[in-house]
């Protein structure tokens, strides 16, 4: 089952998604299938048939997201959370052999890209929400259950040592 919890960057993302294939991508590919069909015989014209598909595609997806973005719940962050795992969270965890793991706890919706995001679905995100810093979390995984460790806790993105 999905969860509908989307965060505020993840819900303008997808707008600009649907956005951008209604407004400019649709109308690109509109035209291309109007020059193709121009040219007469469509049964073997590649570039008819080509875009035709992507035409398809792109409807189907924004048949998708207009129908998701109805659907689901930005969550904005509340001070309130400060402490503890809750959607939105920057969380960073260990386990006994020293192993670390840094990931934000998400919507479904917004996992695709990113190996520093986790959807709010997964074990992990369930096994750790309401904790503190220093609890134990343990994850039932197909291979038994793990103890992670939560080492921090944050709302904001993690500084990056990109700049030199």
């Amino acid at each position: 089952m999905r969860t509908n919890l989307i965060t505020r960057e993840g819900f303008e993302k997808l707008n600009k998604e649907l956005n951008y294939l209604w407004r400019e991508y649709r109308p690109e590919i509109t035209k291309k299938v109007t020059w193709a069909a121009s040219l007469g015989d469509r049964s073997e014209n590649a570039d008819y048939k080509e875009n035709k598909r992507l035409l398809r595609q792109i409807d189907s997806r924004v048949r998708f997201l207009r129908k998701r973005i109805e659907a689901i719940k930005v969550i904005e962050y509340s001070p309130e959370q400060d402490g503890k795992v809750f959607f939105g969270a920057w969380v960073e965890i260990e386990n006994d052999n020293g192993d670390t793991k840094s990931f934000r706890i998400v919507g479904p919706d917004e996992i695709y890209g990113r190996n520093d995001y986790i959807s709010i679905d997964s074990p992990m995100a369930r096994a750790l929400l309401k904790k503190e810093v220093d609890d134990e979390a343990v994850v039932k995984t197909p291979t038994g259950e793990q103890v992670w460790y939560v080492n921090s806790i944050s709302y904001q993105p993690p500084k990056t040592n990109s700049q030199t």
